[in-house]
Order: C-alpha cells, then sequence, then structure tokens
C-alpha cells in the first residue's frame, strides 16, 4: 500500500489544535477545552480537505519544560510527530498575538528538516489583524489566516498544503525487475462470463481452473506476465482474475459473499478494469452494477463483449450493448467497448492495447495554463446560471491529483451550481482536454472567506 502523507499539527497549548483536527477529520474526536495541556497523547486521523486526503497527527502543546516531567514527555512525543511527518502545521492564536513560546517553537521549527507552514487561528473579524502582521516575524513565511471553529480560511490551507501532500496516484505503482510500470488488469463480471477462460487465452497456458459450472474461482488471482505487442514491445501486466459477482439478493452462500468482497477490493488495486460481457447473454442490470460500482471506485473501465465467435446477429448486438450502456450509465458514455474470444484470442491484442492507452488517460496531468484557459473558454461560451438573480462567479480550476484525475473549482455561491452545469464542465475537461471517458472527479468549493476584509 502506498504510504499516506502525513500533517502534524504543532503550537503552544490553547491555540485550537484539536478544533482544527477535529475539522479536518470531520469528527469530534479529540477533546476541546479553554483549559490547556487537554491534550496529552499524539491524536491520529484521516482528514480530508477539499478533495486532498492525508493523516492528521495532533499534538501535545508545545511546553519548555523538564524531559522527565509530563509536559517534558508530551513535548518529546510532538518532536517524534514533526520528525515523522510531510509537513508540519504550526498554529498561533492571532488574537492572543505572539509569545515568547511561539517564537521558541519557531525557533525550533527553523532548525527541524521538516517543511513548515505557518497558520493563524482565530482570525476571523479585526481583532486578529494584529497577530496576523506579528506572525511574519517568526521567519515561516507567509501566515494563513484562519477559524478553525468557524471553517473559514480552508481554501488558504489548502493551497499551503497541497503541495506537501498531494499524492499522485492513489493507486500504489508496481515495477517489474526492468523498472517498467506495470499495468494492473482487473478482469471482472458475471459468473461464468469466461474470465478465467479468457485469462488462459492470454497467457497461452491453463493456468486457471475453468468448467461450465459457475463460481470455480473463488479468490482473487494476481498473475504476472509480459504482454509481447504486434509492434514488438515487451510490457508488464498484473492479470487479476476475481469471482463472478451475481445480484445480493441471490448470494446466500457466505463463502460466495466472501469471494464477491474479495473481487471488489481487487478492483480498489487495479488500475484498469475490464469488465467482461457475455455475448450470448447481452447486457443485464448485474453489469451496469458492476460498471457503476468501477467508475465509483474511481478505476478506468472497458467494457469487453466475450464469446463473439459464437455470436449471432453481431452488428445488432454490439450497437445494443453501446445504447443500453449510455442510456442506463450516463458516466460511462464513450468508454471503449471491445469484442473478444477467449475461445480463439481474437481481439486480445487490441484489448491490452487499449488497456494501456486508457491508463496513460487515467494517469494524466494537464498544466494549470492550458486547464484554465480551457475553463476561460467554456465559461465565456456557456456563463454559470444567476438562480434569484445573484450571479455565481466561478474564478479558477485547479487538478488535486490523477489516477483518476480530479478537479476542484472555486467560486462564490458555488454551492448552488446546478448538478447539469458541473457535468458541463466535465464533459469539457473529457472532451477538450483529452481524458476520453475515464472517470473524472470534479468538487466545487468557495473561495471566499467572510471574515476577510480586505
Amino acid at each position: 500500500m502506498p504510504r499516506t502523507p502525513t500533517v502534524a499539527i504543532v503550537g503552544r497549548p490553547n491555540v485550537g489544535k484539536s478544533t482544527l483536527f477535529n475539522r479536518l477529520v470531520g469528527k469530534k474526536l479529540a477533546l476541546v477545552d479553554d483549559r490547556p495541556g487537554v491534550t496529552r497523547d499524539r491524536r491520529e486521523g484521516e482528514a480530508t480537505l477539499l478533495g486532498l486526503e492525508f493523516r492528521v497527527i495532533d499534538t501535545a502543546g508545545y511546553e519548555d519544560e523538564d524531559p522527565h516531567t509530563l509536559p517534558g514527555r508530551m513535548r518529546a512525543q510532538t518532536t517524534a510527530a514533526v520528525r515523522e511527518a510531510d509537513v508540519a502545521l504550526f498554529l498561533i492564536d492571532s488574537r492572543a498575538g505572539l509569545t515568547p513560546l511561539d517564537e521558541e517553537i519557531a525557533r525550533w521549527l527553523r532548525s527541524e528538516k521538516t517543511p513548515v507552514v505557518l497558520a493563524a487561528n482565530k482570525a476571523e473579524g479585526r481583532a486578529g489583524e494584529a497577530g496576523l502582521l506579528e506572525a511574519w516575524s517568526l521567519g515561516l513565511g507567509e501566515p494563513i489566516p484562519m477559524s478553525a471553529e468557524h471553517g473559514e480560511g480552508v481554501v488558504d490551507l489548502f493551497e499551503h498544503l497541497r503541495p506537501f501532500v498531494e499524492r499522485e496516484d492513489e493507486v500504489e505503482d508496481a515495477e517489474d525487475e526492468e523498472g517498467e510500470r506495470i499495468l494492473k488488469l482487473a478482469i471482472v463480471g458475471r459468473p461464468n462470463a469466461g474470465k478465467s477462460t479468457l485469462i488462459n487465452r492470454i497467457l497461452e497456458e491453463e493456468r486457471l481452473i475453468t468448467g461450465p459450472e459457475a463460481g470455480i474461482t473463488r479468490d482473487s488471482i494476481a498473475i504476472d506476465w509480459r504482454w509481447h505487442a504486434p509492434d514488438g514491445e515487451v510490457r508488464p501486466v498484473r492479470l487479476i482474475d476475481t469471482a463472478g459477482m451475481r445480484k445480493k439478493a441471490k448470494v446466500d452462500d457466505k463463502l460466495e459473499k466472501l469471494s464477491v468482497a474479495d473481487a471488489r477490493r481487487a478492483v480498489d488495486f487495479a488500475e484498469v478494469v475490464v469488465l467482461l460481457l457475455d455475448a450470448t447473454r447481452g447486457l443485464e442490470v448485474q453489469d451496469l452494477k458492476i460498471a457503476d460500482n468501477v467508475l465509483k471506485e474511481g478505476r478506468a473501465l472497458i467494457i469487453a463483449i466475450n464469446k463473439w465467435d459464437i455470436a449471432e446477429n453481431q452488428s445488432a448486438l454490439f450497437n445494443g450493448i453501446k445504447g443500453a450502456l449510455e442510456e442506463g450509465l450516463s458516466q460511462a458514455r464513450g468508454i471503449p467497448v471491445l469484442t473478444v474470444s477467449a475461445a480463439t484470442g481474437k481481439g486480445i491484442d487490441t484489448l491490452l492495447k487499449v488497456a494501456f492507452e486508457t491508463r496513460e488517460l487515467w494517469s494524466k496531468r494537464v498544466s494549470t495554463g492550458q486547464l484554465n484557459r480551457w475553463f476561460e473558454d467554456a465559461i465565456e461560451k456557456n456563463p454559470p446560471p444567476a438562480p434569484g438573480g445573484k450571479r455565481i462567479k466561478l474564478r479558477y480550476i485547479t487538478q488535486v491529483g490523477s489516477r483518476p484525475p480530479s478537479f476542484v473549482l472555486f467560486g462564490t455561491r458555488v454551492d448552488q451550481l446546478p448538478d447539469s452545469y458541473l457535468r458541463y464542465l466535465v464533459n469539457g475537461i473529457r472532451k477538450e482536454l483529452d481524458f476520453g471517458a475515464v472517470p473524472v472527479r470534479l468538487a466545487a468549493r468557495a473561495s471566499r472567506n467572510p471574515y476577510d476584509t480586505k
């Protein structure tokens, strides 16, 4: 599993560290009280900030005490937390102004190797202005004005933390002995669609047990293999065979339930997922549910129709499946639909070629300049609506991650943007910025701080 980026919140007692921790994790996990020293041990949680995901550590208030005393031992815990973190978030109380202990903590942080982001908490209104200006003297760069209690300043906090905690990949990269990235390709579908038979044909050996009985495969099986492409290139692939997924109502056997859960976990670890259909049965509701689950997990999806060598009325069948996909799964529009035969091997090279191409789109990033040029053009062609006669102003957009491509849109009154407008932007990202049909995530966030006096 990839290591989760870590943020350690540090500061003297009673500056609001636990309040900020609770806001980032979305739960009241840390005790909060006006008295100093409530937090003693390091507390950890999974945090989300405008699409960024990271581990956050709430530390005890940093105090200048003998190492053998309780406050001294608490300080040692804080030091350890900072040294293991990707970034330290140093919190001061802008209303109280700088204290000698704030200055001592700043000197200590400057001596450590961990990067530091400085935040001036309790900055709502004019009462925190003096402390905010004083914070520049700490030599830790621009202080972020914020209010952990009211949730203000999160956009600025996002921008400052992003370079340190942004994860390029949600799925762990794997490399072969020669340092090439391995394509992690999962094959999913209903029972008896031919998943194991297809993998055996790809490997050109009877690696997996097959047969007419549904449900032979129980565990997800991962097999490393090298694809000799028609152009002569040799590329590493990790093939993942999974148990067939039936409707929940039909799954009453405990072992089958475990097998289906295992198949879903296999999707989590894949980069590209092939949903295998049975040409003799066409597209069923369960196929749409499987496809929907794959896309919700943010994985790149390919539809492959197996047993094409024995399919009847091929043209009508193919067009019917494509039409049903677009009608029953709007986010699947444009997803590659291919035909294969596990029995003869026809279409397998095309399937693998498309899988590699799809992964490239799924991993793609665009420059901020290119993204915002498209964005300005998109809102000029189709301005956002003005609900109640009040204009929604969209300021800018940024890509916060890839695999899958994830974007955050900033502006005012964005909570009133209709879903249809967000779909317009997502479709534009796919079409104009060449992301194809991979899942694209777009979140909208207000960029104006109502406590900002500027």
